[in-house]
C-alpha cells in the first residue's frame, strides 16, 4: 500500500469525525453497550447495535428498553429518523466506520478470564471489515488483551493495523443511577499502540465525550482500567473486615467510617456491605492476578482481598443465623424476607449480586424465602432459574409479619424503612438502610 492510501483512510476517518457522518456500531446491548449506543445516537451519530440475544433486538426496534436506568423513551428518542437500528447479522459490520465491542468478560469456574465473547465476535466480524473502520475494545480485561487476542484475529482480514485498520482500546465507565455523572462527563480513557489509530480514536471520542485521557497503548488503558476496580475491591474489603472486628468489639462500623470521613485529606469513605457484585469489581482483581503470574508475580495483597470479599455472603449468613437463634427460630426451616436482588442500590442489574449468593446459601441450609426488589422483574422465570421460595411482585405490610426476618441486601430508595421495621419481627440490616428509623430500633441487627 502507498503512503498516499495509508493517508486517505486516516484523513477519511478524521473528516468524518469531525463532522459527525461517522457509521457506529456497538456489538454486545447491555448495560455498557446500550448507554453508549444511545450517547452516540444523542450527538447526531447513526449507530447500528448488534447483538446475538435476538429477544433484544425486537424489543429495541419496537422501542422497548430491557434495563431499568434506560427508560423506553430513551429507545423511541434513538429510533427517530432512523439514526438506531438494532441488527444480529454481523454482515452490516461493513456499514459501520467505528466498532466499540462491548461483551461480556466473565470468569470461568476457575475464576480464570473467559474471553470466549471476545473471540467469537472478533471472528463473526473478520470477514466484513474493510480499510478505514476503526475497532476499539471497550470490555474490562486483563492488560495484553487487545494486543495479545484481539488483534490477531483482526489481522485474518488481511488488513495492515495501523495502515488499513485503527485498533484501539478504550474502557467503560458506567455507573448507573449516580446522578452526579453522565456517559459524556465521566473522563474516557483511550489507548492505541500506532500513531494512525491513536488519532483516529482521539478523533472519534473527542467528539462525543467532553474530556479525553490519552495514554501510551492499549495495555496502560487496559491497565488503568483494572486498578481502578482493584482500588474499590481492597478498599471495600478493608472495611469489611473491619467490619467483621467491630462487630467482636460491639462497635458500629458506620458511625466510625462517618467520624473518620470529617478528615478534610487523606481518607475516603468506603462502606461494608453482604459482598461485591456487578459485572467489574468482583471480576477484574483476578483478571490481574492471572496475567501477573505470567511474569512469575503473585497478588498477593489483591488476591486477599479478593477473599475477603467472596467470603462475606457467608458471613451474612451466619449473622442471620445466629440473631434468629437468639429469637428462638432454626435457620432450617425459618421464613425469610429477603429485599433487594440487584447488587446496588436503585438499579436492576443482579450481574454478581451478593443478595443472589446468600439467596442460594439461605436455600441450600432450609430457609423457606420469599424475596422482593422493586426494580427486578420475573426473577425467578428469566434470570438465574429457580430458587427455593416465592418472588414477590409487591411488598405487603402481611408479608413482612409473617417473615421471622426481613433481611435488606440492597437499600434501595424506593423501600419504605419505616414501614419494614414496624411491620417485621426481626429486621437484618446489611447496608445500614435503617439508619433514620426512630421507631423499633430495637428489632434492627445491623450485619
Amino acid at each position: 500500500m502507498t503512503v498516499a492510501a495509508q493517508t486517505h483512510h486516516l484523513e477519511t476517518f478524521l473528516h468524518k469525525a469531525e463532522t459527525k457522518t461517522l457509521t457506529t456500531g456497538i456489538i454486545g446491548l447491555g448495560y455498557v453497550g446500550l448507554p453508549l449506543a444511545q450517547l452516540f445516537a444523542s450527538q447526531g451519530f447513526s449507530v447500528i447495535g448488534f447483538d446475538v440475544d435476538e429477544s433484544k433486538i425486537r424489543k429495541l426496534m419496537n422501542g422497548e428498553s430491557y434495563i431499568g436506568h434506560l427508560p423506553s423513551s430513551v429507545i423511541h428518542e434513538m429510533r427517530k429518523d432512523g439514526r438506531f437500528n438494532a441488527v444480529s447479522d454481523f454482515s452490516q459490520i461493513s456499514s459501520a466506520d467505528t466498532i466499540s465491542i462491548c461483551v461480556p468478560t466473565p470468569l470461568d469456574k476457575a475464576k480464570q478470564p473467559d474471553l470466549r465473547a471476545v473471540r467469537m465476535t472478533a471472528e463473526s466480524m473478520v470477514d466484513h471489515l474493510r480499510p478505514g473502520q476503526l475497532v476499539i475494545l471497550e470490555s474490562t480485561t486483563y492488560p495484553g488483551t487487545t494486543t495479545e487476542v484481539l488483534v490477531p484475529i483482526l489481522e485474518k482480514s488481511g488488513l495492515k493495523i495501523g495502515e488499513e485498520l485503527f485498533v484501539g482500546y478504550s474502557p467503560e465507565r458506567e455507573d448507573p443511577a449516580n446522578p452526579h455523572f453522565t456517559a459524556r462527563t465521566i473522563p474516557k480513557v483511550v489507548g492505541a499502540n500506532d500513531p494512525a489509530s491513536r488519532r483516529a480514536l482521539e478523533a472519534f471520542y473527542s467528539v462525543v465525550f467532553d474530556q479525553l485521557v490519552p495514554v501510551s497503548s492499549c495495555e496502560a488503558a487496559e491497565m488503568a482500567k483494572v486498578l481502578e476496580n482493584i482500588y474499590r475491591s481492597v478498599n471495600i474489603a478493608l472495611v469489611n473486615e473491619m467490619k467483621l472486628l467491630c462487630q467482636r468489639m460491639n462497635l458500629n462500623i458506620w458511625e466510625i467510617i462517618d467520624a473518620a470521613k470529617t478528615k478534610p485529606f487523606g481518607f475516603q469513605a468506603f462502606y461494608p456491605g453482604p459482598g461485591l457484585g456487578g459485572h467489574c469489581i468482583p471480576i477484574d482483581p483476578f483478571y490481574l492476578s492471572w496475567k501477573a503470574r505470567e511474569f512469575d508475580f503473585v497478588t498477593r495483597f489483591i488476591e486477599l482481598a479478593g477473599e475477603i470479599n467472596t467470603n462475606m455472603p457467608y458471613e451474612v449468613v451466619n449473622r442471620i443465623t445466629d440473631h434468629l437463634s437468639k429469637n428462638g427460630v432454626c435457620l432450617n426451616g425459618a421464613q425469610l424476607l429477603v429485599l433487594g436482588l440487584a447488587y446496588k442500590k436503585n438499579v436492576d442489574d443482579c450481574r454478581e449480586s451478593p443478595s443472589i449468593k446468600i439467596l442460594k446459601i439461605l436455600a441450600d441450609r432450609g430457609a423457606r424465602l420469599s424475596y422482593y426488589d422493586p426494580h427486578v422483574k420475573d426473577f425467578v422465570s428469566h434470570r438465574y432459574g429457580k430458587l427455593r421460595g416465592s418472588e414477590l411482585q409487591a411488598l405487603t405490610e402481611d408479608a413482612m409479619a409473617k417473615a421471622d426476618a426481613a433481611i435488606i441486601l440492597t437499600d434501595h430508595d424506593a423501600f419504605d424503612y419505616d414501614q419494614i421495621v414496624r411491620c417485621s419481627k426481626l429486621v437484618i440490616d446489611t447496608r445500614n438502610a435503617t439508619r433514620n428509623v426512630s421507631e423499633g430500633r430495637e428489632k434492627i441487627v445491623l450485619a
